[in-house]
């Protein structure tokens, strides 16, 4: 029996499942494209995969629809891969365990990927009926989505010929998200130096955070891992005396990191008072944040008398510098669209190797100069230390239009089935839309999806009532595209 089996809408959810036993993580598409390949050879449509494995796969128009505006319906292939550190779990080869349980559709202990299977599912099933009007679709799936939009960077949008398009990656119902934040990864590389010593390892490591996506998210005011690794390394050089081995925290810059380790070394007499200093601390950090971390945790292990290579006291002082002075959270609020973050930053990436550091932040912003000049204090921090600094993946903003018959006509038909508007509203997580906006000439585009929590998080749940409502929602607005 499958584990979906039961739930409504059976086609969405039957998807849904099939695409969870293949693993699809961000720069692991290549089996997810070639099922979506598979599917429409099976049902006979045209379709294109390209070099990046982006699949577009084309259905006519049903009897009534052939002068209606062709569609396009587009979601991203890729998921964000986190699990908790008990869970035994191979992304690269291993599909995802699911469950359901209290009307949501959960992973148990990894992330589920509704972010963004449920598009893909609902794209399929749309492919795959036979009584559903609508007009020509051209079904667009991008890869690595999440790590920077890599897909929608590299397609070639000559083979589309739709000008309205659905994108499918939102995680509200009842919200038509309309504009949203462009971005960056801004990227640290600091040389660092190291020299011989010998002591007690400690093995620092927080944890108990619950992260989340750096853009839906980060207005929660959630704390973050390596920001909290710097501040403990910083107030721990007023208890003892310490060397630093390793760090690393964090494998992705659009997921609020939950946790970060680092070794050290110290000397026996002084292993009491690095205790006694992270019970201190965590009793703070769970005061700080206990309207949304309260189960955050400093831990300290004992590994046995070591000699290893430290780092040098200057590089040591570099790496606290740059984690003290990163800008990490929101950084401005927009002066137009109240709630609105319109500048953010997060740290997400930390790693010590023998002979660098290295640090990768995920940079929002709606407004483009305020975008570079955040990627600029960045970029003067770290060349301050000696480092080198790049950018990668950056995407335009979705920008407003005013004018959009899509949305009004989407708007509309919210209004009929359900007696009343939806949400019409910008977001601060990046979507490819802004990247489409850019590259196909009058694009009207308008993003939903059903509701989910805690995505890029090992909590992740989909709603499956919602998920229902959603697809009757998309089912009837394309009923109504007819002219």
């Amino acid at each position: 029996m499958r584990v979906l089996e039961n739930c409504e809408p059976k086609q969405v959810f039957y998807y849904f499942e099939e695409i969870c036993k293949i693993p699809h993580g961000s720069r692991n598409t290549k089996q997810i494209s070639d099922y979506l390949v598979a599917f429409a050879k099976e049902h006979g449509f045209d379709y294109v995969q390209d070099e990046m494995n982006n699949v577009i796969i084309y259905k006519p128009a049903t009897p009534g629809y052939e002068n209606a505006p062709t569609v396009i319906l587009q979601g991203h292939m890729d998921m964000v891969c986190e699990k908790r550190p008990d869970v035994q779990h191979d992304f690269e080869k291993d599909g995802l365990n699911l469950s359901v349980k209290d009307g949501y559709v959960t992973a148990n202990g990894t992330t589920l990927g509704g972010d963004d299977g449920i598009a893909v599912a609902y794209a399929l099933a749309l492919l795959d009926s036979t009584d559903l009007p609508h007009p020509a679709l051209e079904v667009l799936i991008t890869v690595d989505e999440e790590i920077g939009l890599l897909g929608a960077v590299g397609l070639d949008c000559s083979v589309l010929k739709g000008k309205r398009m659905i994108n499918m990656d939102s995680e509200a119902e009842g919200s038509l998200w309309i504009s949203c934040a462009g971005g960056l990864s801004a990227v640290s590389h600091i040389p660092v130096a190291r020299v011989d010593a010998e002591g007690e390892k400690l093995q620092i490591k927080v944890c108990g955070l619950m992260g989340g996506h750096s853009g839906s998210e980060i207005d929660k005011k959630r704390a973050n891992a390596n920001v909290v690794m710097g501040r403990f390394l910083y107030g721990l050089k007023r208890e003892a005396d310490y060397e630093i081995i390793s760090m690393t925290g964090g494998q992705k810059d659009n997921a609020i990191t939950r946790e970060a380790v680092c070794d050290i070394l110290v000397s026996k007499e002084e292993m009491d008072a690095v205790k006694a200093y992270a019970s201190k601390v965590e009793k703070g950090l769970r005061e700080e944040y206990d309207g949304s971390d309260k189960g955050i945790s400093i831990q300290i292990t004992e590994a046995g008398h070591e000699s290893s290579k430290v780092l040098h006291p200057t590089s040591r002082e570099k790496v606290l510098f740059y984690l003290m002075e990163v800008p990490f959270g929101i950084q401005k609020m927009s002066a137009n669209i109240e709630g609105l973050v319109e500048t953010s930053t997060n740290i997400g990436i930390v790693s010590l190797s023998e002979d660098e550091f290295f640090a990768s932040s995920g940079v929002r912003s709606s407004v483009e100069a305020a975008r570079n000049a955040l990627s600029d204090k960045i970029q003067y921090l770290t060349e301050f230390l000696g480092g080198e600094y790049e950018i990668q993946g950056a995407y335009p903003a979705w920008e407003y239009r005013k004018e959009s018959p899509l949305r009004d006509k989407m708007v509309e038909v919210y209004e009929t089935m359900y007696g009343q508007k939806p949400e019409v509203v910008a977001i601060h997580a990046g979507l490819e839309c802004g990247l489409f906006y850019k590259k196909i000439d009058g694009l009207d585009c308008v993003s939903l999806g059903p509701d989910m929590k805690d995505i890029h998080t090992s909590e992740e749940v989909l709603d499956i009532a919602s998920t229902e409502r959603v697809w009757k929602y998309l089912v009837k607005v394309l009923e109504e595209l007819k002219d």
